[in-house]
């Protein structure tokens, strides 16, 4: 154990406290489930289409119980059995799919596909729409093929500023699901600004477990050193977790798992915040949480921010 902190000179022991709520969301623990009884009820080969969730860990798992990812539908046998991640898909991938008679489970969250919905009710109205959310990322590529030629990806208040639209042109916009609150906020109203008449989602696109996460750990780090942000270098609300953490000004080390952790981080530390990205399984945050108590004689503290009561249905037949 080291004995730098200004804590343990003064007989305390460093804190660590552990934002709740943190980890898998509803659309991921559904996720995770699903494959889960799919490779119970019929084994392997499992194909999945993309990383069923942005954690290495689970995909590294899956992978050694037989489940075979892919970024294309030609990779999948003809008649082979294929998940759909829960990023969501677009029609084109569906149509794909329906050539090689695959077997399909559809693992997109509830929460991805209200906005496919959305996606395909603004383009029925004839409406150019200004997608908010990150080039490439999965959940997007699948919304936009919703209506290719309708939609514009926006990615930052600077795009917004200079989005062109046609002046006859009926507006909307959507977002990404996994979004920084604070940001997506100043590029709709930059949006607003522009095209006073724009249309929205009746309900915010951002998920309810993203806007939490972000709050608890914007919470904890007013009172901390350091925070740590766990998960893949791959996952968006991740991501989005450590420039929300940031904004705080406190130093914020983003790690996949323990394994990564480094010594110097914490000396002189007396309180660090720890959260997690909603594809991060609760085994990896205990590991970081034993690495404190072990190395550090830490006190865990767990802060209850919001309290999260959602679930979701497996899909049918599992």
């Amino acid at each position: 154990m080291q004995n730098g902190t200004r804590a343990e000179q003064a007989g305390v022991p460093m804190r660590l406290l552990v934002a709740n709520p943190r980890g898998f969301c509803a659309g991921v623990e559904m996720a995770v489930n699903a494959l889960e009884r799919m490779i119970e009820s019929y084994g392997s080969p499992i194909y999945c289409f993309h990383e069923v969730v942005h954690n290495q860990c689970v995909v590294s798992s899956f992978e050694k119980r037989g489940v075979i990812f892919v970024d294309s539908i030609e990779q999948v046998p003809c008649g082979a059995r294929l998940v759909f991640s829960a990023h969501g898909v677009s029609p084109a991938v569906r149509e794909a799919v329906a050539a090689r008679s695959l077997e399909v489970a559809d693992l997109t969250c509830p929460l991805v596909l209200k906005v496919h919905r959305e996606a395909q009710d603004f383009a029925a109205q004839g409406r150019m729409i200004a997608l908010v959310g990150h080039a490439n990322h999965d959940e997007v590529v699948g919304v936009i093929g919703e209506a290719p030629e309708q939609i514009v990806l926006v990615e930052n208040v600077e795009q917004a500023r200079v989005m062109q639209a046609n002046s006859h042109a009926r507006l909307a916009y959507l977002t990404q699901t996994t979004l920084s609150m604070d940001e997506t906020r100043d590029i709709v109203e930059t949006l607003k600004e522009r095209f006073p008449d724009i249309a929205g989602p009746a309900a915010a696109d951002i998920c309810y477990a993203t806007q939490n996460r972000q709050e608890a750990i914007t919470a904890l780090a007013r009172e901390s050193d350091v925070v740590l942000v766990v998960g893949s270098a791959n996952s968006s609300n991740t991501m989005q977790l450590v420039n929300v953490a940031k904004r705080t000004g406190r130093p914020v080390y983003w790690i996949g798992d323990a394994s990564d952790l480094q010594m110097e981080w914490f000396q002189g530390v007396d309180i660090v915040a720890l959260t997690a990205g909603a594809s991060v399984p609760e085994s990896v945050v205990q590991q970081v949480v034993s690495y404190f108590r072990i190395e550090w004689n830490a006190h865990v503290d767990e802060r209850v921010i919001k309290l999260e009561n959602v679930h979701f249905s497996l899909p049918h037949g599992l």
